[in-house]
Protein backbone atom coordinates (compact mmCIF):
# COMPACT_ATOMS: atom_id res chain seq x y z
CA UNK A 1 0.00 0.00 0.00
CA UNK A 2 2.89 2.30 0.61
CA UNK A 3 4.76 1.76 -2.76
CA UNK A 4 1.40 3.32 -4.43
CA UNK A 5 1.49 6.54 -2.02
CA UNK A 6 4.43 8.33 -5.07
CA UNK A 7 2.19 6.91 -8.06
CA UNK A 8 -1.19 8.13 -6.49
CA UNK A 9 0.48 11.27 -6.09
CA UNK A 10 1.86 11.19 -9.55
CA UNK A 11 -1.51 10.82 -11.21
CA UNK A 12 -2.61 13.76 -8.74
CA UNK A 13 0.26 15.84 -9.83
CA UNK A 14 -0.41 15.34 -13.70
CA UNK A 15 -4.29 15.57 -13.11
CA UNK A 16 -3.24 18.89 -12.04
CA UNK A 17 -1.10 19.75 -14.63
CA UNK A 18 -3.26 18.67 -17.44
CA UNK A 19 -6.42 20.97 -15.75
CA UNK A 20 -3.99 23.94 -15.99
CA UNK A 21 -2.21 23.15 -19.12
CA UNK A 22 -5.09 22.53 -21.42
CA UNK A 23 -7.10 25.82 -21.19
CA UNK A 24 -3.80 27.51 -22.15
CA UNK A 25 -3.54 24.98 -24.81
CA UNK A 26 -6.68 25.83 -26.23
CA UNK A 27 -6.13 29.12 -26.48
CA UNK A 28 -3.55 29.17 -27.82
CA UNK A 29 -4.41 27.46 -30.82
CA UNK A 30 -7.23 29.34 -30.98
CA UNK A 31 -4.83 32.26 -31.64
CA UNK A 32 -3.26 30.40 -34.15
CA UNK A 33 -6.51 29.89 -36.25
CA UNK A 34 -7.23 33.42 -36.07
CA UNK A 35 -4.70 35.37 -37.65
CA UNK A 36 -6.55 37.45 -39.20
CA UNK A 37 -7.36 38.71 -36.32
CA UNK A 38 -4.70 39.19 -34.20
CA UNK A 39 -3.78 41.78 -31.42
CA UNK A 40 -5.24 44.99 -31.94
CA UNK A 41 -3.60 48.00 -30.90
CA UNK A 42 -4.93 50.55 -28.28
CA UNK A 43 -6.97 53.43 -29.64
CA UNK A 44 -7.33 56.62 -28.15
CA UNK A 45 -10.66 57.58 -26.56
CA UNK A 46 -13.60 54.82 -25.73
CA UNK A 47 -16.92 57.70 -26.44
CA UNK A 48 -18.01 56.51 -23.13
CA UNK A 49 -17.54 59.42 -20.29
CA UNK A 50 -15.12 58.88 -17.58
CA UNK A 51 -13.85 55.76 -18.74
CA UNK A 52 -9.88 55.57 -17.93
CA UNK A 53 -7.10 52.51 -17.85
CA UNK A 54 -6.92 52.19 -13.86
CA UNK A 55 -3.45 50.19 -13.37
CA UNK A 56 -3.08 48.00 -10.24
CA UNK A 57 0.37 47.39 -7.63
CA UNK A 58 0.79 43.82 -9.72
CA UNK A 59 0.84 45.75 -12.92
CA UNK A 60 -2.76 44.99 -13.85
CA UNK A 61 -4.47 47.09 -16.93
CA UNK A 62 -8.14 47.37 -16.02
CA UNK A 63 -11.13 49.65 -18.08
CA UNK A 64 -12.99 51.10 -15.40
CA UNK A 65 -15.30 54.38 -15.41
CA UNK A 66 -16.16 57.06 -12.64
CA UNK A 67 -19.43 57.84 -14.72
CA UNK A 68 -22.44 58.75 -12.63
CA UNK A 69 -25.95 57.06 -13.70
CA UNK A 70 -28.76 59.42 -12.32
CA UNK A 71 -31.33 57.05 -12.38
CA UNK A 72 -30.73 53.58 -12.85
CA UNK A 73 -34.31 51.45 -13.80
CA UNK A 74 -32.15 48.05 -12.18
CA UNK A 75 -29.49 47.14 -10.06
CA UNK A 76 -28.85 44.08 -11.91
CA UNK A 77 -30.13 42.30 -15.11
CA UNK A 78 -28.83 38.47 -16.03
CA UNK A 79 -27.12 36.87 -18.99
CA UNK A 80 -27.10 33.65 -20.70
CA UNK A 81 -25.04 32.70 -23.79
CA UNK A 82 -26.27 28.76 -24.49
CA UNK A 83 -23.24 27.86 -26.93
CA UNK A 84 -20.80 27.80 -23.93
CA UNK A 85 -23.32 27.21 -21.19
CA UNK A 86 -23.82 30.16 -19.59
CA UNK A 87 -27.60 30.57 -18.00
CA UNK A 88 -29.12 33.74 -16.21
CA UNK A 89 -25.30 34.84 -14.81
CA UNK A 90 -25.67 38.37 -13.11
CA UNK A 91 -24.77 40.97 -14.40
CA UNK A 92 -24.14 43.97 -11.82
CA UNK A 93 -25.13 47.51 -13.49
CA UNK A 94 -22.80 50.12 -13.17
CA UNK A 95 -19.95 48.98 -11.37
CA UNK A 96 -16.36 48.34 -11.57
CA UNK A 97 -16.17 45.33 -8.81
CA UNK A 98 -15.69 41.67 -10.76
CA UNK A 99 -15.65 40.07 -7.25
CA UNK A 100 -19.44 39.44 -6.85
CA UNK A 101 -20.59 38.57 -10.72
CA UNK A 102 -20.40 39.92 -14.22
CA UNK A 103 -19.63 44.17 -14.55
CA UNK A 104 -21.69 46.25 -16.73
CA UNK A 105 -19.38 49.12 -17.41
CA UNK A 106 -20.55 52.35 -16.12
CA UNK A 107 -21.71 54.68 -18.57
CA UNK A 108 -21.98 52.09 -21.18
CA UNK A 109 -25.35 51.80 -22.88
CA UNK A 110 -28.27 49.57 -20.79
CA UNK A 111 -29.76 46.46 -22.77
CA UNK A 112 -31.66 47.19 -25.27
CA UNK A 113 -30.13 51.00 -25.59
CA UNK A 114 -28.59 52.44 -28.32
CA UNK A 115 -24.64 52.02 -27.68
CA UNK A 116 -22.66 49.37 -26.37
CA UNK A 117 -23.77 46.97 -23.10
CA UNK A 118 -20.07 46.47 -22.21
CA UNK A 119 -19.94 43.46 -19.48
CA UNK A 120 -16.72 42.03 -17.78
CA UNK A 121 -15.82 39.01 -16.50
CA UNK A 122 -13.02 36.43 -15.01
CA UNK A 123 -11.55 33.80 -16.68
CA UNK A 124 -9.17 31.74 -14.10
CA UNK A 125 -8.58 28.42 -14.78
CA UNK A 126 -11.15 25.92 -14.57
CA UNK A 127 -9.31 24.01 -12.14
CA UNK A 128 -9.63 26.72 -9.18
CA UNK A 129 -13.33 27.89 -10.09
CA UNK A 130 -16.07 25.76 -12.50
CA UNK A 131 -19.57 25.89 -13.37
CA UNK A 132 -22.02 27.94 -14.75
CA UNK A 133 -21.99 30.35 -11.88
CA UNK A 134 -18.84 30.60 -11.01
CA UNK A 135 -18.19 34.04 -11.29
CA UNK A 136 -14.22 33.25 -11.18
CA UNK A 137 -14.05 31.44 -14.40
CA UNK A 138 -17.07 32.23 -16.26
CA UNK A 139 -15.73 33.94 -19.09
CA UNK A 140 -13.21 31.01 -19.60
CA UNK A 141 -14.66 29.50 -22.74
CA UNK A 142 -15.61 32.64 -24.43
CA UNK A 143 -12.52 32.42 -27.16
CA UNK A 144 -15.12 29.11 -28.16
CA UNK A 145 -18.08 31.84 -29.31
CA UNK A 146 -18.28 32.12 -33.36
CA UNK A 147 -20.22 34.77 -35.30
CA UNK A 148 -23.45 34.16 -35.35
CA UNK A 149 -24.05 32.85 -32.03
CA UNK A 150 -26.29 34.12 -29.26
CA UNK A 151 -26.11 36.24 -26.41
CA UNK A 152 -29.32 36.56 -24.44
CA UNK A 153 -30.00 39.58 -21.52
CA UNK A 154 -32.92 39.55 -19.60
CA UNK A 155 -33.06 43.15 -17.96
CA UNK A 156 -37.27 44.02 -17.38
CA UNK A 157 -37.28 42.87 -20.84
CA UNK A 158 -35.84 39.85 -23.62
CA UNK A 159 -33.21 41.17 -25.62
CA UNK A 160 -31.26 38.99 -28.08
CA UNK A 161 -27.86 39.83 -29.51
CA UNK A 162 -25.96 37.76 -32.48
CA UNK A 163 -22.01 37.51 -32.25
CA UNK A 164 -20.39 39.43 -35.05
CA UNK A 165 -16.87 38.96 -33.57
CA UNK A 166 -14.37 37.63 -31.61
CA UNK A 167 -11.04 39.04 -31.36
CA UNK A 168 -8.00 39.95 -29.00
CA UNK A 169 -7.10 43.19 -27.66
CA UNK A 170 -4.09 45.09 -25.95
CA UNK A 171 -5.47 45.43 -22.51
CA UNK A 172 -5.39 49.19 -22.71
CA UNK A 173 -7.31 49.42 -25.90
CA UNK A 174 -10.00 51.85 -24.72
CA UNK A 175 -12.00 51.89 -28.29
CA UNK A 176 -13.85 48.58 -27.61
CA UNK A 177 -16.31 50.28 -25.30
CA UNK A 178 -17.75 52.28 -28.22
CA UNK A 179 -20.45 51.04 -30.14
CA UNK A 180 -19.39 50.49 -33.66
CA UNK A 181 -22.12 52.79 -35.02
CA UNK A 182 -23.99 55.04 -32.31
CA UNK A 183 -27.21 54.66 -33.77
CA UNK A 184 -27.19 50.69 -33.44
CA UNK A 185 -27.56 48.73 -30.36
CA UNK A 186 -24.50 46.63 -29.35
CA UNK A 187 -23.26 44.12 -26.87
CA UNK A 188 -19.39 43.56 -25.66
CA UNK A 189 -18.51 40.89 -23.34
CA UNK A 190 -14.61 41.16 -22.30
CA UNK A 191 -12.32 38.80 -20.23
CA UNK A 192 -8.60 38.22 -19.60
CA UNK A 193 -6.50 35.69 -21.95
CA UNK A 194 -4.82 33.43 -21.79
CA UNK A 195 -7.27 31.43 -18.73
CA UNK A 196 -5.91 32.16 -15.73
CA UNK A 197 -3.83 34.89 -16.94
CA UNK A 198 -3.72 38.34 -17.98
CA UNK A 199 -1.78 38.80 -20.17
CA UNK A 200 -3.90 40.58 -23.07
CA UNK A 201 -8.11 40.73 -23.61
CA UNK A 202 -10.48 38.42 -25.43
CA UNK A 203 -13.42 40.58 -26.46
CA UNK A 204 -16.66 39.06 -28.01
CA UNK A 205 -18.89 41.80 -29.96
CA UNK A 206 -22.79 40.99 -30.85
CA UNK A 207 -25.67 43.37 -32.17
CA UNK A 208 -29.37 43.29 -31.56
CA UNK A 209 -31.71 41.42 -33.71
Amino acid sequence: MIRLIPALFLLIGLFFLVQVGLPIVNFKLWELGNNSQSLVSPEVGSGVLGVSIEISEDNFPSIISNFHRDYTPYTQFSLSVPAINIEEARVFVDSNDLSKGLAHLPGSSLPGERGNVFISGHSALPIIFNGNKNYGAIFANLENLKKGDLIKVSAGGEYDYKVLEVKEIDPKDLSVVRAPDPSERYITLMTCVPPGLNTKRLVVLGKMI
